[in-house]
């Protein structure tokens, strides 16, 4: 029997690839709303990052969401995704 492809994302915060499932989607939508996005099905640009805090702060302190999305990210947004992640 054929295995399944399993699908590989990169975190842009550490650049590791990791399975699609364990990481984290943001998304930019035509509203310009950021969001993040627990089934990762939204509809939007989308990025990739670790569920972890040290990837958060590293993103944060690089904007490298913000250049990726092509948006201004606030730091509200990133003190949400902690406790996100946090309570996950």
């Amino acid at each position: 029997m054929k295995s399944r492809k399993i699908p590989m994302r990169k975190c842009v915060s550490c650049g590791q690839k990791r399975e699609k499932k364990d990481l984290l989607r943001i998304v930019n939508n035509k509203e310009q709303e950021v969001s993040f996005d627990e089934t990762g099905k939204k509809n939007g640009r989308g990025a990739y990052i670790c569920k972890s805090v040290e990837c958060i702060d590293k993103a944060k302190k690089s904007k490298r969401l913000n250049i990726l999305l092509d948006t201004e990210i606030d730091s509200e947004f990133y003190e949400k995704l902690k406790e996100y992640i946090q309570s996950v």
